[in-house]
């Protein structure tokens, strides 16, 4: 075997290796913020759901120090969830940069990993600011409160109907490209900055198409890890399937009846 395929092989084992521990860290500190939030149970609100205290001061925190500590555990969860499809993409990127003769490798694809999650990070702080005072007002309005369920049964609905929109197959399309291909035509060039700005735009990109599975974990189960675990496999599903739109489509089914069911629910007819 020639020795660069040798050295290539060992290069990706290392590399998986890695990321499989990173996963494998993420995913503890994930269960366990989702274990000790449960401890602490959930507020019940009018209309007969209960509240996570995820989107609450506790123990004497500030607001500064709450919204810190979900935006900690935000892009640690979001690690765990995304490092199943990025880990491959990182790849191709490290394979597409070392054609150039760049030996930086490692040194850049941190870069882009660092990029991709900084565009999460912020994707948290959108969240925390929305989920704090969409929970404030909750409290406040007990009429406003008692439509939560509906309302989260039509955000399932709308998110299982964007699965099937050319929004959606475009920028699923731009998660999925090899660096140097389509929406990623930028990436080759082997420098820190470029690496950071394809970073950026693949976790544009893919914030972007999974915003609607996203948008479920926020409204069913920010803290429930069967929910984070679902909304994994579909987002891994429709990243790295051979036909992934198929896959995207066939989501959104699932995901439209589950809305559906929802809402009938939340007004007593199902």
């Amino acid at each position: 075997m020639p020795q660069n395929m040798v050295s290539e092989r060992v290069s990706q084992r290392a590399f998986f290796g890695v990321s499989a521990l990173l996963f494998v860290a993420s995913a503890a500190v994930t269960i366990v913020w989702c274990v000790s939030m449960s401890a602490m149970g959930e507020m019940p609100m009018p209309g007969g759901w209960t509240m996570s205290m995820a989107w609450m001061p506790i123990c004497g925190q500030t607001w500064p120090g709450t919204a810190a500590s979900f935006i900690g555990m935000w892009v640690a969860m979001m690690i765990a969830m995304m490092l199943p499809s990025l880990a491959p993409m990182l790849w191709r990127y490290r394979q597409a940069i070392g054609r150039t003769g760049e030996t930086g490798l490692d040194r850049l694809t941190a870069l882009v990993g660092a990029g991709y999650f900084s565009v999460w990070a912020v994707s948290g702080m959108a969240a925390f600011a929305l989920g704090g005072t969409l929970a404030a007002v909750e409290m406040q309005l007990p009429s406003l409160a008692r439509a939560v369920p509906v309302a989260s049964g039509v955000v399932v609905l709308i998110a299982g109907t964007l699965q099937f929109t050319p929004w959606k197959s475009h920028h699923l399309a731009c998660c999925r490209a090899m660096p140097g291909q389509g929406c990623m035509l930028k990436a080759l060039q082997a420098d820190a900055g470029t690496a950071w700005r394809h970073g950026l735009r693949l976790g544009l990109h893919c914030s972007t198409c999974c915003a609607g599975l996203t948008a479920i974990l926020l409204v069913i189960g920010v803290m429930d890890l069967r929910v984070m675990a679902a909304v994994t496999t579909a987002i891994t599903a429709e990243r790295l399937a051979p036909a992934g739109e198929r896959v995207a489509k066939a989501i959104g089914a699932v995901v439209v009846l589950t809305g559906l069911v929802l809402i009938l629910r939340a007004m007593g007819l199902g």
